[in-house]
């Protein structure tokens, strides 16, 4: 944890302390968590966002062939 000895005394504010630490600690745990599936999701997002810029992309690209092989034939 932080260093202290890991002997604890059985009294009330000691209990408290070890509940607040154990409670500061599953906070950090699903803070990380959290921080995890929304780190996940932006990855996702991401992913989708290039396939949309790819595929206009490829759309213009298609329509300037198209017109420059009307313009030719």
């Amino acid at each position: 944890m932080t260093g202290r000895p890991t002997e604890r005394f059985a009294c009330a504010p000691g209990l408290r302390i070890d509940a607040l630490e154990r409670l500061s600690e599953l906070q950090f745990e699903q803070a990380a968590g959290a921080m995890a599936r929304l780190e996940a999701a932006m990855e996702r997002l991401e992913r989708r966002l290039w396939l949309a810029v790819f595929g206009m992309v490829a759309a213009v690209l298609a329509e300037a062939v198209q017109r420059l092989t009307h313009l030719a034939g």
